[in-house]
C-alpha cells in the first residue's frame, strides 16, 4: 500500500512538473518560479500536502543539486578558469562587495545575528548560471561582445562558492573557530588539488572517461561525480562543488558527449530539487516576509545591473553591451536555493527560508525582463535628457561614439531588445 501511495504522489510531481515546464516554455520564461510553487502547493500547509515520497524527493534534489554543478562545470575548462581568476578577478570583487553587502545588512537590521547575515549575503551576492544561460540562448545573444564578461563573472561566483560553502556548512553546524579553519583548509586543499588535476592531466581523466557507447559514458561519468560528491561531502566540501569540479576535468568529446546524455537527468532532478525546497517552505510565511524580499530584490537587481556595467565597460565594451550585461546577471536561482536550503536544515531562522524563496520567485521572474529591457529602457532615458534643439534634431548622440559603440552598433544595429 505504502508503495502504491509513493508511485502515485511521485507520478504525480514529476507530470506536474513536466505540464509546468510546457506552460512556462509556451510563454519564454523561465520555468523556476512554477517550480516552487509546485512545491508550495504540495508542502506543509499547501493545497495537497504529500508524505509518502518526501524521503525520495529529498535524495532526488541532492543528486538535482550535484547534476546542476556537474553540467556547469562542463561548460569551462580548467585553463579557461586560471586565465578568468587572473584577468576578471576585479569584477568579482566589486561583485561581491555590491551584492553581499546588501544582504548581510538586511539580516543584521532584521536582527537576525551574524551567522544569518552571511547565509543572507550569499543568496543576494551569487546570479542564477542555469537561469541566464537560458535567457541568452532565447534572446540570441550567445556570441555577443558582453557574453564573456558575464560568463567570467558567473564562473568567478561559482569558484567563489568552493570557499563560501565550507564556510557556511562550518558555521552552521556551530563548530569552533579552529574546527571551522580546519574544513576551510581541508576545502581548500581539496579544491586546489582537483583544478591543478583537472588543469595537469584533464585530457588523461577525459580519456580515461571516454567510450563511444553512450550507456557506459553516462554511468562512467555519473558513478565518477556521485563518488567524488560523495568524497567532498566526507571531507566537510560540499557535493556540489566536488561535482563542478569533476566537470572542469572533463573536456573535449568527452565533455559534449556528457553534456547531451545528462541534460535530461539534470533538467528532471533540478526542478525535483526546487519542489523539494517548496515542500519545506509553508505558503502562509511568506506574505509576512513579501515586503523585505521585494525591497531586497529591487535594491540588488540595480547593483546587478551595476556590476555587469562597470566590468563590460572595464573589457571595453559598448555602452549598449554594458547595459545589456548589466541587465542580463540579475536572476537569481539554484545556488541561492541551496544556501538558503541548508540554513533552513540547520534550523537557524524560520523565516529565513519563506524570505528566500519570495526573492527568488521575484528576480527569477523579473530577471528575463532585465535582460530583455534595460538596454532600450537605458537608451530612451538617455535620449530624454538630451536638450532640445538643433542637436537634438539631428539625433547627435549624447555622447561621443567610442570605436566599441560602433563595434557594438555594427554587431546589434536593433540592440536586441
Amino acid at each position: 500500500m505504502h508503495s502504491a501511495v509513493f508511485l502515485i504522489e511521485f507520478g504525480a510531481i514529476i507530470l506536474g512538473l513536466g505540464l509546468l515546464g510546457r506552460l512556462a516554455g509556451r510563454f519564454h520564461f523561465s520555468p523556476i518560479p512554477l517550480y516552487l510553487l509546485a512545491g508550495l502547493a504540495f508542502g506543509t500547509g499547501g493545497l495537497l500536502p504529500m508524505g509518502a515520497s518526501e524521503e525520495f524527493v529529498a535524495i532526488g534534489a541532492e543528486i538535482g543539486v550535484i547534476l546542476l554543478l556537474l553540467m556547469l562545470g562542463l561548460e569551462y575548462t580548467a585553463s579557461d578558469l586560471v586565465s578568468n581568476l587572473k584577468t576578471q578577478y576585479p569584477a568579482g570583487l566589486v561583485d561581491f562587495a555590491l551584492n553581499a553587502v546588501p544582504g548581510a545588512v538586511a539580516a543584521l537590521l532584521m536582527g537576525w545575528g551574524p551567522v544569518a547575515a552571511v547565509v543572507l549575503a550569499g543568496v543576494t551576492w551569487i546570479s542564477s548560471s542555469g537561469v541566464i544561460a537560458k535567457v541568452m540562448g532565447d534572446l540570441g545573444r550567445v556570441g555577443n561582445r558582453e557574453t564573456p564578461v558575464i560568463l567570467s563573472i558567473l564562473v568567478l561566483e561559482d569558484l567563489a562558492m568552493a570557499v563560501y560553502l565550507p564556510i557556511i556548512t562550518a558555521l552552521l553546524a556551530g563548530v569552533g573557530l579552529a574546527a571551522g579553519s580546519l574544513t576551510l583548509a581541508i576545502a581548500l586543499g581539496v579544491a586546489g588539488a582537483v583544478l591543478f588535476v583537472a588543469v595537469r592531466y584533464g585530457r588523461l581523466i577525459s580519456r580515461f572517461v571516454s567510450s563511444d557507447d553512450p550507456e557506459k559514458l553516462l554511468l562512467v561519468v555519473l558513478g565518477l561525480t556521485l563518488l567524488v560528491a560523495g568524497i567532498a561531502q566526507q571531507l566537510q566540501v560540499s557535493a556540489a562543488v566536488g561535482a563542478f569540479l569533476v566537470g572542469i576535468a572533463l573536456s573535449g568529446e568527452v565533455a559534449e558527449g556528457t553534456h547531451t546524455l545528462l541534460s535530461p537527468l539534470r533538467d528532471l532532478f533540478a526542478a525535483v530539487f526546487f519542489v523539494f525546497f517548496g515542500l519545506h517552505t509553508d505558503p502562509a510565511s511568506i506574505p509576512p516576509v513579501l515586503p523585505p524580499a521585494l525591497a531586497l530584490a529591487v535594491v540588488t537587481a540595480g547593483t546587478k545591473i551595476a556590476t555587469g556595467y562597470w566590468a563590460a565597460k572595464r573589457a571595453g565594451i559598448g555602452v549598449k553591451g554594458r547595459w545589456r550585461a548589466g541587465g542580463t546577471l540579475v536572476a537569481r536561482g539554484e545556488f541561492s536555493i541551496v544556501i538558503a536550503g541548508l540554513a533552513v536544515t540547520a534550523g537557524i531562522e524560520p523565516a529565513l527560508g519563506p524570505l528566500a524563496t519570495a526573492y527568488v520567485l521575484i528576480l527569477v521572474v523579473i530577471g528575463p525582463l532585465t535582460a530583455r529591457y534595460t538596454e532600450p529602457v537605458a537608451a530612451w532615458v538617455s535620449s530624454r535628457r538630451t536638450p532640445p534643439g538643433p542637436v537634438a534634431l539631428a539625433a547627435v548622440p549624447s555622447q561621443p561614439v567610442s570605436p566599441e559603440d560602433l563595434k557594438d552598433q555594427a554587431q546589434d544595429p536593433a540592440g536586441r531588445a
